[in-house]
């Protein structure tokens, strides 16, 4: 079956002005164009859009898509199987939460007694899983994995002080890091400030601390994309400028 851009941005529930923009992008292409003028797809590229709005429900770029599905060894077959996973590592988040709320609500309707750390385990399962599929291959292939389980674990055990500590402590560091920034000096006061906050935020995830170690990550901020737009988010150049502190910090700045 053939479908117009209005007809098949109906059935996939998205805009007609999505279907245009995907064109104008390179990431799919109609099959044809008709006498008319107009975009014409068909079964391939009914199968693709699929493929495109599953990787944009895992949080993907369409950059990060394009390279996907347009690379020679691209297995559609393969890609579903593991569109698969990913959804049911979803649902898990999902029923996590679910069960973390109805037991709240049992809590408070005086039917069980729920403990803080209980109150806040779905949250942190959800961001284990989240760091998991963003970065998880490479800070195994750079820590190892037994490394990754015992942060993972320390994560999953903080008390509900701990997890409130380490959340308000990378607040801290992303805004003591930007006023740093500001400063131009990342051997500054402010900025050491930033490094050795930075270095207080780890220790409640790593099972010990090391200089080298610390350097090492400092390093993947600015080799990984991923990590440079998380610190760039407010104030880009913030990663490579908190990756110059914590060279400086831990003396490991050639």
């Amino acid at each position: 079956m053939e479908y117009t851009v209005q007809k098949l941005a109906r059935l996939a529930g998205i805009s007609s002005r999505t279907l245009r923009y995907y064109d104008e992008i390179g990431i799919l292409k109609p099959a044809r164009i008709s006498s008319s003028g107009y975009r014409i797809y068909g079964p391939k590229e009914v199968d693709l859009l699929q493929q495109i709005l599953f990787y944009r429900e895992l949080g993907m770029s369409l950059e990060g898509i394009k390279e996907i599905i347009t690379s020679p060894g691209f297995d559609a077959t393969k890609a579903l199987r593991e569109h698969r996973e990913k959804l049911l590592e979803k649902r898990e988040q999902l029923e996590l939460l679910i069960a973390n709320v109805e037991k709240t609500i049992a809590q408070k309707e005086g039917r069980i007694i729920m403990s803080d750390k209980e109150k806040f385990e779905g949250f942190k399962k959800k961001l284990i899983e989240e760091n998991e599929a963003k970065y998880g291959e490479e800070i195994r292939e750079k820590y190892g994995e037994e490394a990754v389980q015992k942060s993972n674990e320390l994560f999953m055990n903080m008390t509900k002080e701990q997890y409130e500590q380490f959340t308000k402590l990378e607040k801290e560091v992303l805004a003591t890091l930007y006023e740093a920034y500001k400063t131009g000096d990342p051997a500054g006061e402010l900025a050491q400030k930033a490094a050795d906050l930075h270095r207080q935020w780890l220790t409640f995830t790593w099972p010990t601390y090391s200089k080298e170690a610390h350097a090492g990550l400092a390093e993947m901020y600015v080799c990984d994309p991923r990590f440079t737009a998380y610190y760039d988010k407010e104030q880009p150049g913030a990663a490579e400028f908190l990756r110059e502190a914590i060279l400086i910090y831990t003396g490991m700045k050639k």
